[in-house]
């Protein structure tokens, strides 16, 4: 399941938005497309559900849309934003939150 790191605070329209990195104090800023993106991988769909129903939002086959869901993740979890692994096995010292 992909979801945003614990440090990560997100504000999502359907205008754009940003993910506040509390360990770093930064803002990465979102176009639309991303931001639509990343409130469908929180839904807690699957990507690939995801990609189907962002196609449908924007009228583009489902092969274009899987590359820029996936592309939206990719960068995500590049600056240590999200994960797709399940929260418990991120952090074995977290056990006590």
């Amino acid at each position: 399941m992909w979801q945003l790191a614990e440090s990560a605070h997100p504000v999502l329209t359907d205008e754009g938005g940003a993910i506040l990195d509390e360990r770093t104090g930064r803002w990465t800023h979102l176009t639309p497309t991303a931001s639509a993106a990343v409130m469908l991988l929180l839904a807690g769909t699957t990507e690939e559900e995801a990609a189907g129903q962002y196609a449908e939002r924007y009228g583009i086959p489902v092969g274009q849309a899987a590359v820029d869901v996936r592309t939206v993740a990719d960068a995500l979890a590049a600056q240590g934003l999200a994960t797709a692994e399940p929260a418990s096995r991120r952090r074995w010292w977290g056990w006590w939150r």
